[in-house]
């Protein structure tokens, strides 16, 4: 397409953009069947185009898309392989002989928590790369780095190269993370992008189920191979990222912030619109790159993150990932790491503590994915709002069990049961609300051009967050027992008391549409205004006045 067609072809868009939405008396119009559906939506160009401009799931071009985005849920994957691995690894009798004396204390939360020290470092790389270089190169070398530190923690002879080893892990994984969710939310068709980013963070199952299924079959094993095999897996998932990311289509909107307009055009075509140019949704979305997407914003400038705050809606956008960075990691699921210890507290033997920590990936798993699936229908701002109070709740009880279990001379196991059955149901509370919004909210929040950036911010919070939780849970634990986990009973009211005071919601719109919204006076309430509109027989959308 030639600069001169591309220019003929944005006029046509802005004359169908703009064109007048019809408004009708419903009870004028509900006698003479001309409606046949009344749908409330946020963003009436939207959901036009979407009613007029559905995609087939089951076409070839569909298929490619699923691809690449399992090609980003792997970068997760490596992140999610880390947590079940290490909660088994810190009990086996062979790890702890020659890395640290105890599962508990000051040098089992140093390496823990120099994995999140590589976090806070790497994103500062992470943001540059993904912008200059493009999406793919972001996950390509976020992910070479988790090989090479998976073979140097897997060979360690002694302590200071297994850290050495988790530093590099963290390192990589912090790029990987920032450009996976920023690929996957910009090749996403909008219509389906709540359940095909919200699945990305699922991706931290595809690594903590067989992590933990690994360690359960190598703890038997009476040698460093117990813990040697299981550390040497983890650059699986990484490995399939670098041998195939680079062979998939690049981002539409990051080709299109770098003048590669025919190239996006002909993404959003292929992908977006059933091979059709004139597909409503390619029109909707190619007006909208064309209104918000600029050539001389900061993402040219790998020093330059003042878009992430220099207007109200910048700030706006950036405060939503600050919240997320905290509130997804801080919400009592730092806990996690220590499963095995919880477990131990309740009177769980060794293997059963392995048999539970598999248990638990597994559930979370399926609770998970449920959430990802329905990130399509649900609001953002109560699932965030309901999940941060079940998972308060259910910590509280889990808790209060505990102190019980402690203070009992003869011991009840029905309360130990139940003490860990809480935990569990804190556990299915986050994964169902938290987990696919950590990486789809942000990105959503988030405009193009400031979009790796922002990721990088977020996995420099998350990163930081997290040392927190590995570095001082541990010595916690150890000091104050159960106690600690009564402190997120009341933060996570406190969250979900936040996230209705300044979430904004973001299901329905269009990713560039949402500038209207964060543009506004106080965006949380204007997110939150829908309108009913009536799709009557010949596909058209009105907007309903009754």
């Amino acid at each position: 397409m030639s600069a001169h067609d591309s220019n003929e072809y944005d006029e046509d868009q802005k004359v169908e953009s703009t064109k007048h939405l019809e408004h009708v008396d419903i009870s004028a119009n509900a006698s003479s069947g001309d409606i046949i559906e009344v749908i409330k939506a946020h963003n009436v160009n939207f959901a036009q185009a979407a009613a007029a401009g559905k995609l087939n799931p089951r076409s070839r071009d569909s298929f490619v898309l699923y691809g690449c985005c399992f090609v980003a849920v792997l970068c997760a994957a490596a992140n999610g392989y880390d947590g079940s691995l290490m909660t088994g690894i810190n009990i086996m009798p062979y790890y702890q002989a020659r890395f640290t004396d105890s599962v508990l204390g000051s040098t089992t939360g140093l390496i823990f928590s120099m994995y999140t020290i590589g976090q806070i470092t790497g994103p500062w790389f992470a943001g540059p790369i993904a912008d200059y270089f493009g999406r793919r190169v972001g996950m390509f070398v976020g992910c070479f780095f988790v090989v090479i530190g998976s073979i140097v923690i897997a060979t360690s002879p002694s302590r200071p190269q297994f850290l050495a080893g988790r530093f590099i892990l963290g390192f990589g994984v912090s790029i990987a993370v920032a450009a996976a969710p920023t690929y996957a939310v910009e090749i996403c068709p909008p219509m389906w992008r709540g359940r095909m980013t919200g699945l990305y963070n699922c991706g931290w199952y595809l690594g903590s189920i067989p992590a933990a299924g690994v360690v359960l079959g190598t703890q038997h094993m009476q040698n460093d191979w117990s813990w040697r095999i299981p550390l040497l897996l983890q650059c699986v998932p990484s490995t399939l990222v670098c041998l195939t990311v680079l062979f998939l289509p690049e981002s539409p909107r990051w080709m299109m912030s770098h003048g590669h307009e025919a190239e996006a055009l002909a993404f959003l075509t292929r992908f977006h619109g059933n091979g059709d140019v004139e597909n409503p949704i390619v029109k909707l979305e190619w007006q909208e790159f064309n209104d918000s997407i600029r050539l001389d914003a900061s993402d040219k400038r790998w020093w330059d993150y003042s878009d992430l705050f220099r207007t109200s809606s910048a700030r706006w956008r950036s405060l939503q990932v600050i919240l997320m960075g905290v509130f997804g990691q801080f919400s009592g699921n730092g806990l996690g790491y220590f499963n095995t210890q919880i477990y131990a507290a309740v009177g769980y033997d060794t293997y059963m503590q392995f048999v539970l920590n598999l248990g638990h990936s597994l559930v979370t798993a399926v609770c998970g994915l449920t959430g990802a699936s329905l990130d399509d229908r649900l609001p953002r701002r109560a699932t965030l709002i309901f999940a941060s109070m079940g998972c308060g709740a259910m910590l509280g009880l889990n808790a209060g069990l505990s102190k019980l279990w402690d203070e009992q001379t003869v011991k009840n196991l029905n309360v130990g049961r139940a003490a860990v059955a809480s935990y569990f149901l804190f556990s299915v509370s986050f994964a169902i609300g938290y987990t696919p919004l950590q990486a789809l909210y942000p990105v959503e929040c988030l405009e193009t051009t400031t979009r790796a950036k922002g990721m990088a911010m977020n996995g420099f919070i998350t990163g930081a967050i997290s040392f927190i939780n590995l570095y001082c849970t541990p010595i916690a634990l150890a000091n104050i027992k159960y106690y600690y986990t009564f402190i997120f009973f009341g933060w996570d009211f406190l969250e979900a008391f936040i996230w209705w005071l300044f979430a904004v919601e973001t299901q329905g719109r269009t990713l560039e549409e949402l500038e209207e919204i964060f543009g506004s006076s106080w965006p949380p309430r204007e997110s939150t205004r829908v309108k009913k509109l009536a799709v009557k027989k010949d596909g058209e959308v009105a907007v309903l006045e009754a």
